[in-house]
């Protein structure tokens, strides 16, 4: 097998082991449409040169995993050694390109803290060829990508609307290290990647259909295997959930899930038809006394307050706790920065109010995110610049500390407690000057259906007794006002 550091152009028919390979996150539309995300600029990771395969190699799903997902991309080959090229230099830079998949094990990915070391990096993992298109000889613009899985399509796109173009990928790398002839680049994948399992075979195929004689790589071949050998008590073992499925299949409804809870336009709107008040009666009535979060203040009391729920909890402070987790990139900074349209940030304190949880910076950064409000059951710090921002944040008070004096952010996005009230992650909070609730989202729907009638019964009591009517019989309603309450509701 002739070696990638000793080709040229003239002869590109086999691929051997590269310096280094580098992979690109996102950049495709259509994978970034799929994954909710645009990057603004290309992001990268590494991959061990010992992941690389020739076409026909199997590939071995690690023992106890399940979810091998592949990725079929353009590969890049590196000519000669670059360091600081222009964008119009990097594809001048590249000797070629071949078909890769971007094989990995969303079981690891946890353990990774964002490497994509384990889940990406094992033997095997990156398969490359069967043959190399000379970068003279195509248009790195009009390159097309497809992916088999059993002899079925399931990935098609070209390169005419990357994110990122591939001089772009080249120039960007090379402001900070060099280069090599032979190296490989990733290029990315669109949407389609999804989960295989032993028995499977997927087959990727780089083209250029536009240009003279249909130049192709054809196809790279990796049929799936099933591992025999358990992961070692001394590292760490496959873990799964359902998140993990979803991104490895890529959607819920592949991976055999739930549709996510979505609180769309119109269900917010018909939650700010109905008062705090109501909902809280249509809660009490299914059993649910122990959902308001009590205690607080709004700095906007003016304002509904209607989201799902992202958690963040501080534990209480212990020094050397706080060197090791509060500093730096911590889990209330990553709380911050994750916050989306219609997300409510919940902050578990433990009702210290003897320190700030949340200032004007962070708070700034939640209503920039599009979040819809923040609820702490700590102190706020900076009160009066927090009042000022359009987003409600409710508190039990302000404090000019800062958290350190009394708590380390210790974790995000798991059941917490605040203000009384147990609050789990995509549960809709309701807020307003009556106070905060905790509605879980399978009651959504039908709960805000029955405060709409109760407050239109309400409506109808109200205008009764207004009227000069008792409120016996009346309020409840027996069955001779429910009467006059259904011919009063065909009046209007």
């Amino acid at each position: 097998m002739t070696r990638l550091d000793t080709m040229t152009p003239e002869s590109l028919p086999d691929l051997g082991r590269p310096g280094k390979v580098i992979a690109v996150h996102i950049n495709y539309p259509s994978r970034a449409a799929q994954r909710g995300r645009t990057p603004e600029q290309p992001s990268y990771f590494l991959k061990p040169s010992t992941s690389v395969a020739a076409s026909g190699a199997a590939i071995v799903r690690p023992s106890g995993c399940e979810l091998l997902a592949f990725e079929g991309e353009i590969a890049l080959v590196i000519g000669r050694r670059l360091r600081g090229v222009s964008v119009e230099e990097g594809w001048a830079g590249v000797a070629g390109v071949t078909a890769a998949n971007d094989f990995g094990v969303y079981d690891l990915r946890y353990a990774d803290k964002g490497s994509n070391l384990r889940s990406k990096g094992g033997d095997g993992f990156t398969p490359l060829g069967p043959r190399v298109l000379a970068a003279e000889t195509v248009d790195p613009a009009n390159l097309r990508i497809r992916t088999w899985v059993n002899d079925e399509l399931v990935q098609s796109d070209t390169t005419a609307d990357l994110l990122f173009g591939f001089g772009r990928l080249v120039a960007d790398l090379s402001q900070l290290m060099t280069l090599e002839r032979g190296d490989v680049i990733l290029t990315g994948t669109p949407a389609g990647a999804s989960v295989v399992g032993p028995g499977d075979t997927v087959e990727v195929e780089v083209d250029a259909p536009t240009m003279p004689g249909a130049p192709s790589t054809g196809r790279l071949i990796t049929p799936v295997a099933e591992g025999t050998t358990a992961f070692g008590a001394f590292g760490s073992g496959p873990r799964v959930d359902d998140l993990q499925r979803a991104e490895a299949w890529g959607s819920t409804e592949k991976a055999g899930l739930e549709a996510p809870f979505m609180l769309t336009d119109e269900l917010k709107a018909r939650i700010n038809s109905v008062g705090t008040a109501t909902l809280s009666a249509q809660l009490r009535k299914r059993g649910l006394n122990n959902v308001s979060i009590d205690g607080l203040h709004s700095t906007r009391p003016s304002a509904r307050l209607v989201g799902r729920a992202r958690t963040l909890r501080f534990i209480p402070n212990r020094e050397d706790l706080f060197t090791a987790h509060g500093t730096g990139y911590n889990a209330q900074k990553r709380a911050f920065d994750g916050l989306g349209i219609d997300d409510v940030l919940v902050i578990e304190a433990r009702g210290e109010t003897g320190t700030g949880t949340v200032g004007d910076i962070l708070a700034l950064r939640a209503q920039v995110c599009g979040a819809a409000g923040i609820v702490t059951d700590g102190g706020v710090r900076d009160l009066a610049a927090v009042s000022a921002l359009d987003i409600p944040t409710y508190h039990r008070g302000g404090h000019p500390a800062v958290l350190g004096q009394r708590h380390v952010p210790w974790d995000t996005n798991l059941t917490i407690a605040c203000g009384g009230a147990s609050v789990q992650p995509g549960d809709v909070i309701v807020g307003d000057a009556d106070g905060l609730l905790v509605i879980p989202p399978h009651l959504i729907d039908t709960l805000v259906t029955d405060s709409i009638e109760q407050e239109r019964e309400e409506t109808f009591i109200a205008e009764t007794v207004g009227a000069g009517e008792a409120v016996d019989g009346l309020y409840p309603m027996n069955a001779a006002w429910k009467e006059k309450y259904r011919a009063w509701l065909a009046r209007r």
